[in-house]
């Protein structure tokens, strides 16, 4: 009972910062930067969809108690999908060494809708503890 707490507590603390950091991340050059040396085919892919999803998830704990109201969760997916897609414009128009991509918003976006239905479902969990 007190995690449940503490996360209810710092949820929209952890979701601006998540937000911050995704922002942050996807305008920083990568140059140099080497941390995973994985050679998936698409794998950028998969942290992008993996970034959205928690990104999501943060967002949809800090607003809990609105999520159950239909028209509600609908913005705010909108919103996060939106959020995906400025930020891809912002790599094109702001930086040099980062570009858009339409696949990377498909990503994005994919990793939002799942954390929707993944949320639903740990909501009725949470709700539980």
């Amino acid at each position: 009972m007190p995690i449940k707490k503490l996360l209810e507590r710092n949820a929209y603390t952890t979701a601006i910062l998540i937000t911050a950091f995704v922002t942050f991340s996807s305008l920083i050059s990568l140059k140099g930067i080497s941390l995973i040396s994985i050679k998936i085919s698409n794998f950028d892919k998969i942290v992008h969809a993996i970034s959205y999803f928690i990104l999501a998830l943060s967002w949809f704990f800090a607003t809990r108690s609105d999520f159950k109201k239909k028209n509600f969760k609908v913005i705010l997916i909108l919103l996060l999908i939106s959020f995906g897609i400025i930020i891809e414009a912002l790599q094109d128009g702001l930086t040099t060494y980062r570009q858009a991509d339409f696949y990377d918003i498909l990503a994005n976006s994919l990793g939002v809708l799942v954390a929707a239905i993944f949320f639903k479902k740990l909501n009725r969990w949470f709700n539980s503890i």
